[in-house]
């Protein structure tokens, strides 16, 4: 009995290591997320199993399953989106081991379609301090519930989750400025050659045009649309590079977004009602990661008004009350179905609400159709 016990446990000790090393070597964050959710649910055992990632407000931005068949899927019309006992496991953090989830004092029930589950096993991945997200095994295969053991095993292997995500996300980021500094050099070459090229061209034809006889007006007018055009050209060109181009934050938050909000009028010429805390003019006391964090944040949403917004007017402020510092941006554009909006890991807009997570603060995105857009950023003062 002691032989097969230690049997056993190897096998079971062997099974973690082989999911470890097979976690830890993918680098792509959603590739490493399904590669936990399989590894795991092979590991114990379990029919079903799913990655749960939370937001800002402790709901599942993200839902990451292994067993359920896509058709299945599509019949069930959404995902889970963490309320009941997944709502639990994500404000409490804490495994939860139950013989029937249905049983628990939590749980909410199942929507139509969705697949029978009884046993049920739930631990939260966490990397220091920080939540990254849940794991959650269902219906334990050849038993009435998941064993104390899976337990113990699921919480090593969450740990070791842990670590993939973080070098995934560090490895996406080392990626994401690499493309920055390429970028950059793109833009500067748009700017600094086609650019003026273009201008050089456009005014020739001015030039051209003023120099022509009166008489001559359709000549006149077509040099004329020419130039129009070529002009349109140019402020496509700058409101690209715009976006090729982000500035590099030198660690003065109200300059560095006054700079922002300057190069945005004149590259797009839409006007902006800028309004910024005057204490912010004073050396404020929190810290440079959160300005920083702000600062990107104004960065992108000025970049995809220009691109996407199609707007006339845009509102910025910048507040500080209590131990709360707030950055809002809105714009009167054409906006769009929030309903509709891409849910992907690693989306312009996932990563605004990320680093607000990462900064222990919040993130609220408000669009209709026709309405416009508005963003905001709340991030705690204290370092």
């Amino acid at each position: 009995m002691h032989e097969d016990s230690a049997r056993l446990n190897y096998q079971a000790l062997h099974a973690l290591h082989e999911a470890a090393l097979s976690i830890s070597g993918e680098l792509s964050l959603e590739k490493t997320l399904q590669q936990i959710v399989d590894v795991t649910r092979k590991l114990v055992s379990a029919e079903y199993a799913a990655l749960g990632i939370p937001n800002a407000e402790q709901q599942l931005e993200a839902f990451i399953h292994s067993g359920i068949d896509e058709d299945l899927v599509q019949k069930m019309g959404h995902l889970p989106q963490g309320k009941g006992v997944l709502g639990a496991i994500i404000r409490e953090k804490r495994p939860f081991r139950l013989r029937n989830i249905s049983n628990h004092p939590k749980s909410v029930g199942f929507p139509p379609h969705h697949p029978h589950m009884e046993s049920f096993l739930g631990v939260p991945i966490v990397g220091g301090d920080v939540v990254y997200g849940n794991l959650y095994l269902t219906n334990k295969m050849g038993a009435a519930e998941f064993s104390p053991e899976d337990e113990a095993l699921v919480q090593m292997l969450a740990s070791h989750a842990a670590i993939a995500i973080q070098n995934a996300r560090l490895y996406a980021e080392v990626e994401r400025l690499a493309v920055l500094d390429e970028r950059s050099r793109i833009g500067m070459d748009l700017h600094d050659g086609v650019i003026q090229s273009i201008y050089a061209v456009g005014l020739t034809l001015e030039t051209a045009r003023l120099s022509l006889p009166e008489e001559l007006e359709d000549t006149n007018g077509l040099l004329e649309t020419a130039v129009s055009q070529l002009n349109r050209s140019i402020q496509d060109i700058r409101n690209f590079i715009m976006d090729l181009r982000p500035r590099r934050f030198r660690g003065d938050l109200k300059q560095g977004i006054s700079q922002l909000v300057r190069e945005f009028q004149a590259n797009t010429m839409i006007p902006i009602e800028m309004t910024i805390d005057e204490s912010l003019g004073n050396a404020h006391t929190f810290s440079k990661t959160k300005a920083h964090t702000l600062f990107l944040t104004t960065q992108e949403a000025l970049a995809n008004i220009a691109r996407h917004a199609e707007a006339s007017q845009v509102d910025l402020s910048l507040a500080l009350e209590d131990k709360w510092v707030t950055l809002e941006i809105a714009d009167n554009g054409k906006g769009f179905d929030l309903k509709g909006k891409n849910q992907k890991i690693g989306h312009g807009l996932s990563n605004m609400e990320t680093r607000a997570q990462e900064q222990g603060g919040r993130f609220k995105l408000d669009s209709e159709l026709g309405q416009g857009t508005t963003i905001c950023i709340t991030l705690p003062i204290s370092n």
